[in-house]
């Protein structure tokens, strides 16, 4: 059996990818309503936030943060894949080592997550949240997408433009400035 090796760290922030057993699969969005309320579930339970997110068809990531002293996610996944999965119909097709375990065959068994480091990898995670869409093939821009946490933040994907300030006189031109008058 593989071992797994996870990183837990209390109150840390973690970027996580899930996926369904079959990829191909539109469950999550077709379902969404479930997946959003096994999701308030569990946050009630186990309260963490949920900084940026992204559900796609097949998968989902998400960047949640804990709470000080807690690093029990696998708990949290745990709590909302049961729930969703108690929520929706078995597929059509059930692998036979689900089958022996009575699983649905819903998801995948494991989860990919990784500890967000600092600013840059936080950053960058976000930036794969946002662009998951659009790599999916599913729309042209990270804003047409309804299923995103980008949809509930004023967020500006664009830079602004740089403001331009008038000049501020230096402390030797204030003084000439006063004394002159």
């Amino acid at each position: 059996m593989t071992n797994y090796r996870r990183r837990y760290v209390p109150g840390g922030t973690y970027f996580f990818t899930v996926r369904l057993q079959d990829p191909r699969s539109d469950l999550l969005i077709r379902r969404i309503d479930v997946l959003r309320d096994a999701t308030k579930l569990c946050k009630k339970r186990w309260p963490f936030d949920i900084v940026g997110a992204v559900i796609l068809p097949g998968k989902l990531h998400m960047i949640w943060t804990l709470p000080n002293g807690d690093a029990g996610f696998s708990k949290r996944w745990r709590l909302i894949k049961s729930t969703f999965s108690r929520h929706v119909p078995a597929p059509d097709y059930i692998a036979p080592n689900h089958q022996r375990r009575g699983e649905k065959g819903i998801w995948q068994r494991r989860f990919w997550e990784h500890v967000i480091r600092d600013d840059e990898d936080f950053a960058l995670h976000m930036h794969l949240i946002l662009a998951a869409p659009v790599h999916a093939g599913l729309v042209k821009r990270p804003t047409e997408w309804p299923h995103s946490s980008l949809q509930h933040r004023k967020m500006d994907l664009d830079p602004s433009p740089p403001k331009t300030t008038a000049l501020a006189p230096s402390g030797q031109d204030r003084k000439a400035a006063v004394s002159a008058n």
